[in-house]
């Protein structure tokens, strides 16, 4: 069990279950019920488990030869018992995701079971074999931001709100363009691990230092986006700001040494609880006014 809750990644928890929980409470001003309970838990552990769990199986062979993984980036099986570590993972997924897939489908709206089904096909698209979106360059990092902006989306559309609305389309783009950068920046420190593997990337094909201007470029874009949201949520166009000037100290780095960027996933990964606060508090002001 140890193993499995490993493999769901619990530090990145947070990254699923809060756009959903935000999104439902910000659309229905604040309604607490059971959808939001159970939509809550779904994205909060059941969700993290099939997308980590299955990037864990399938990407096995190449996770051996990765520093980062066995800790906080990512756990790693031993292989003299990989095989049946995985298997028990794989049975998680599935008896874990579907009781809470079936219930929310049965709750919500055609539209909504539609949104729910394509995020899901596309966490599974990303690792399984033959479809393995992330090993399709550009395709790897706008799957990998629809892991994160897909909960947000399917809440919204549980919800029933407007997302032609100007408090709503905005979030939504910024938030594609955050996770499409925050993927290519994650990708830069594999560059080497992944061409040994014979594992493409958006990073393996455009380079590390390209990679690293294409995902600051992507937050600035991201804040300027979010320029659009009216008073006092416009403030959220400052948010993308930080991770912009903290991967912009590694424009210089090259193929040969792109693990030094690994110092940058790291902060990464700290400023998201930051951001997740500062998010907070102005969704509290929001609310208020």
């Amino acid at each position: 069990m140890r193993e499995v809750l490993a493999a769901s990644r619990p530090f990145s928890w947070v990254n699923t279950a809060y756009p959903f929980a935000a999104g439902w409470l910000m659309a229905t001003d604040g309604r607490v019920d059971v959808r939001l309970v159970v939509g809550t838990l779904f994205f909060l552990i059941p969700y993290n488990l099939l997308m980590y769990g299955i990037n864990d199986v399938f990407d096995y062979a190449s996770d051996l030869a990765n520093p980062r993984k066995g800790g906080i980036e990512g756990g790693l099986v031993d292989p003299s018992r990989a095989r049946a570590v995985h298997r028990r993972i794989l049975v998680a997924c599935v008896v874990t995701t579907v009781p809470f897939v079936v219930w929310l489908l049965a709750l919500g709206s055609p539209l909504a079971g539609v949104v729910l089904l394509l995020v899901l096909f596309d966490v599974v698209a990303y690792s399984a074999p033959r479809l393995r979106f992330k090993e399709r360059p550009v395709l790897d990092s706008f799957s990998s931001a629809v892991h994160f902006v897909g909960p947000l989306l399917y809440a919204l559309v549980l919800a029933g709100a407007d997302l032609g609305a100007r408090t709503t389309w905005p979030v939504l783009v910024a938030f594609l363009l955050w996770g499409m950068a925050s993927h290519a920046f994650g990708a830069v420190q594999d560059v080497r691990a992944d061409r040994a593997g014979g594992l493409a990337s958006i990073a393996t094909v455009l380079g590390a230092r390209p990679t690293v201007l294409a995902a600051t470029a992507a937050y600035v874009a991201a804040a300027a986006v979010l320029l659009v949201l009216p008073w006092p949520g416009v403030l959220a166009a400052l948010l993308p700001l930080p991770y912009a000037v903290s991967t912009w100290r590694f424009r210089g780095v090259t193929d040969e040494d792109c693990e030094r960027a690994n110092a940058g996933w790291r902060t990464f990964l700290w400023l998201n609880l930051l951001t997740g606060f500062l998010v907070t508090m102005l969704l509290i002001a929001i609310a208020l006014t």
